[in-house]
């Protein structure tokens, strides 16, 4: 009887296993359906914003060279930028919930390229075909170079996927190696916020390097909430969670420290330096948070997260030689031409501006107001004193100077 029914149950397993079997091949073409969505929305995205910048850009200098007396908010172009910069964060917005972290941080090469592009059609100067590679090589072979980065980028990312429900994420924020993580990030923070503040260590890496360290926080929030709100959309209500409004509240609150940060930033360095150093931290940063908290690579062969890695480094080089070709605005300079001035003869030849030194001269270049100085600080006058001729009418010198103490 044992050896009748053994076949019996032998044929009873066999379907069982086949329909294992072919379920796997249908979910890994669903989850890399799932990245080639979210990949889709974070370009156009970037895309879209890139576009609306340059819109509200265009919209505010056309208005400063030319005398309409409007506002720049009561004109149709800023508006419609202002619509597309909405449409352009909320898809990439909504790319977080469908495709891993570490897959759609590094496509904001894309806005970069795109900016980059924009500003070689619309430039506005007359060039050569020999001038134009000159002078736009180098943002050419970058825009080059991040494509082929996003492309290895799209083609070998993570393709870990996980409904964002508040058990899971619940799960993931208690884990050791998130705590861990969060511990060595907390104490980086806090000592590059001391140099940064106490020390005044103004400089862009570490400005950048506190904006990567929140950004990093800002990208796993959002990627939270955006997660719950599709699942939610799905039938299965997360909104009603704690954890749900715990990471909104944390989401909002490092999104508003990174843009101040970013502020600082701006006021002392260039924008292209900004751009460049800011990209390469803060997605180095994001995807060390992704792989920890959401464990993107886990089960990743090693062919493609060297892949991707090296799609990370193409598209870093490529950010990197566009912002590089970037021209410098002209730093403001405390001094004013003296071939400026109505009446005023030229000193120098050609016009060459004469720069005083604004610690011991008063002269007139110096914009300091030096009304309130005490008057130990004045200038010295040079007194004239005239002399009486010699009896035998030897000439003398007819003045001569004399000397003030400092109690004079």
């Amino acid at each position: 009887m044992e050896g009748g029914n053994s076949p019996s149950l032998q044929l009873q397993q066999l379907p069982l296993a086949t329909a294992a079997v072919s379920v796997q091949p249908h979910t890994d073409s669903f989850s890399y359906k799932e990245n080639l969505i979210g990949a889709l929305l974070a370009i156009f995205g970037h895309l879209v914003s890139s576009i609306a910048l340059n819109l509200q850009k265009y919209s505010h200098i056309r208005l400063a060279g030319s005398k309409d007396p409007r506002a720049y908010f009561r004109t149709k172009t800023w508006w419609s930028g202002l619509l597309l910069l909405l449409l352009g964060e909320l898809a990439v917005f909504s790319s977080y919930a469908f495709a891993p972290l570490s897959l759609i941080v590094p496509l904001s090469a894309v806005s970069i390229v795109a900016s980059a592009i924009i500003g070689i059609i619309f430039v506005k100067e007359k060039w050569k075909p020999k001038e134009f590679l000159r002078r736009y090589l180098l943002s050419l072979v970058g825009c080059g170079l991040a494509v082929v980065g996003t492309y290895l980028l799209v083609t070998f990312g993570p393709n870990s996927h996980e409904k964002m429900t508040a058990e899971n994420i619940t799960r993931h924020l208690v884990s050791w190696p998130f705590l861990l993580y969060m511990l060595v990030e907390i104490i980086a923070f806090c000592l590059l916020l001391y140099f940064y503040k106490e020390r005044n260590a103004n400089y862009i890496v570490i400005i950048l390097l506190l904006v990567a360290l929140l950004g990093s926080m800002t990208v796993l929030t959002v990627k939270a909430v955006a997660g719950m709100v599709l699942v939610s959309t799905q039938g299965t209500l997360q909104l009603d969670s704690p954890i749900f409004y715990i990471m909104l509240v944390c989401m909002i609150a490092t999104a508003i420290y990174q843009a101040t940060f970013l502020a600082q930033a701006s006021q002392l360095y260039d924008s292209a330096q900004i751009s460049s150093i800011g990209y390469i931290l803060s997605t180095t940063a994001a995807i060390s948070a992704g792989a920890t908290f959401y464990l993107d690579f886990m089960g990743e062969d090693v062919l493609h997260i060297c892949m991707f890695a090296l799609g990370c480094l193409i598209a870093f080089l490529g950010v990197f030689l566009i912002t590089r070709n970037r021209k410098k605005p002209v730093p403001f300079e405390p001094y004013i031409s003296m071939d400026a001035m109505p009446g005023m003869q030229n000193m120098h030849d050609k016009g060459i501006a004469v720069q005083p030194d604004l610690k011991g001269s008063f002269s007139y270049g110096a914009l300091e107001n030096n009304d309130s100085m005490p008057e130990m600080y004045s200038p010295a006058t040079l007194p004239i004193v005239q002399e009486q001729h010699g009896p035998r009418g030897a000439s003398a010198p007819p003045y001569r100077l004399l000397e003030h103490s400092k109690k004079e």
